[in-house]
């Protein structure tokens, strides 16, 4: 008898332990559109029930390597890149979709100056 009350014991103890180890997460939109997170349900909202299974890792361990950078990020630097080169950048003024002018030396360095700031605003580090 004594040990069929340990081994329920460590049973119980096991299905606690690998409780603790998952939690729900409750996602909904707000009036704006805005969607929210929390470990609680919004009161009197509709909400989608996420579960987290944390598995002994951290956060950091749980996240991918690779960082996603925004399309601006990548056009900045792409803008940037080719600013910084010998080619000859050419410039749609008309707005028919088609380059007719040739940027010169002081309108390629000015354009180099909002591209740096692009990068500064758009990308992370």
């Amino acid at each position: 008898m004594r040990i069929l009350s340990r081994s329920c014991l460590l049973f119980l103890a096991a299905g606690l332990s690998t409780a603790a180890l998952a939690s729900n997460v409750y996602q909904w939109k707000d009036a704006n559109g805005v969607t929210h997170s929390s470990d609680k349900p919004p009161p009197g909202q509709q909400y989608d029930v996420r579960r987290i299974d944390h598995h002994g890792q951290t956060a950091e361990a749980a996240l991918p390597a690779t960082s996603v950078e925004t399309p601006q990020c990548v056009d900045a630097r792409n803008n940037l890149k080719l600013l910084q080169g010998s080619v000859a950048v050419q410039q749609d003024t008309d707005g028919d979709g088609t380059p007719d002018h040739t940027l010169s030396a002081d309108e390629r360095e000015a354009q180099k100056g909002l591209a740096e700031a692009a990068v500064k605003a758009y990308c992370r580090g």
